[in-house]
């Protein structure tokens, strides 16, 4: 039973962000107030630039992660292989959603398999949320989570707030940094910890990097908002549980909508958590949340991450346009990235990650 809830609550995440307006309502990626200055003499061969980075031992073709989305219902199998089938031509990284379902039955785990069926030799990793790291006891049920998917690396998703707005989340959070702990020394491949929307402060990432943690997804507000998604979720129930009459109460959510915007911007948690970097150089930090063009990947890397991740965007223009509208849109970003390089006279990513960014006045 619990399974089938489980599937049904993903299924149901998918259909809210390609159906509804999930976006923050106040506030922004931060991105905006950033601007590359020109450099009218580039002095470099626009078809030299190297847009290249190694991710988890692999070359990719240009910093993006097609980040974590689904997985663990019927019609995630043909989405992943979509999502897979892309990554593989274009030489980017995938992460897969939650493998929670994956750890209660084995009834859709090829709608995770499936990804490396597809995507042999790019970088892939595993997903779980941090109320099931909470409980571990040892790093068995990842592990066979992880060899499910022949995964490269390991996320854990921290998402307090999701869990405090669904009305079946697990908040017990006690003990998700021990368990983060247990899987950083246990697991044989590196452990990615990923927010989803509200973003890691620079306290967290300390945290984080005193239990072994060396990559970092700062996943910040400005995109999707999660707590957006549930507060729907919980309105469609409470509607569904009283035959459509205004009587939901608490229960439809009323205290829930005050937490719609919450979270830190992503350019300022990016700002924050690259600040470790003098002291822990091999931390690798990715930037996603609100990610959705190229020139936002471009300021991501200048303000200190190795690479970016987008999901909605992604997502919309595959069931829009299907596996070629979804390479058109990559192709863009990719070149928009080389056209930041370009004008700021950049001829590797490293280059690009020396740029200094400008505040708008």
């Amino acid at each position: 039973m619990r399974s089938t809830r489980t599937s049904s609550r993903k299924q149901q995440h998918v259909e809210i962000t390609l159906s509804k307006d999930v976006s923050f309502r106040t506030k922004t990626t931060g991105f905006e107030r950033f601007e590359f200055t020109h450099n009218a003499l580039p002095e470099l061969n626009f078809s030299e630039i190297d847009t290249g980075v190694s991710f988890l031992g692999k070359k990719l073709s240009f910093p993006l992660i097609i980040s974590s989305m689904t997985g663990g219902y019927a019609d995630a199998q043909r989405i992943n292989r979509n999502l897979a089938e892309v990554c593989a031509e274009k030489r980017i990284a995938m992460g897969v959603g939650s493998q929670r379902q994956a750890m209660e039955d084995s009834t859709y785990h090829r709608s995770f398999s499936i990804v490396r069926e597809v995507a042999g030799d790019i970088p892939v990793f595993g997903n779980i949320g941090a109320a099931e790291v909470a409980r571990l006891t040892d790093a068995g049920k990842v592990q066979k989570l992880a060899e499910l998917i022949r995964a490269d690396a390991f996320a854990v998703h921290l998402n307090p707030l999701q869990e405090f707005l669904q009305p079946e989340g697990d908040t017990n959070f006690s003990g998700v940094l021990k368990g983060i702990e247990l899987l950083v020394k246990n697991l044989n491949i590196p452990v990615i910890v990923k927010e989803i929307g509200a973003g890691i402060s620079l306290q967290v990432a300390k945290r984080l990097v005193e239990v072994g943690v060396r990559i970092i997804d700062v996943a910040g507000s400005g995109g999707t908002s999660w707590a957006g998604v549930e507060i729907i979720r919980r309105k469609e129930k409470s509607a569904k549980q009283n035959n459509g009459r205004r009587n939901g109460g608490k229960e439809a959510g009323s205290f829930a909508s005050q937490f719609w915007d919450w979270g830190i911007p992503t350019a300022e948690a990016l700002k924050q958590v690259s600040s470790l970097r003098s002291q822990t150089p091999d931390l690798t930090i990715i930037s996603s949340g609100g990610i959705s063009s190229g020139l936002d990947v471009a300021k991501s890397i200048a303000l200190g991450a190795n690479l970016a991740g987008a999901a909605q965007p992604i997502l919309k223009a595959l069931e829009s346009g299907g596996v070629k509208g979804l390479l058109d849109q990559i192709e863009s970003w990719e070149m928009e990235v080389k056209g930041a390089m370009f004008l700021t006279g950049s001829k590797s990513i490293a280059e690009l990650q020396k740029q200094q960014l400008a505040l708008k006045l």
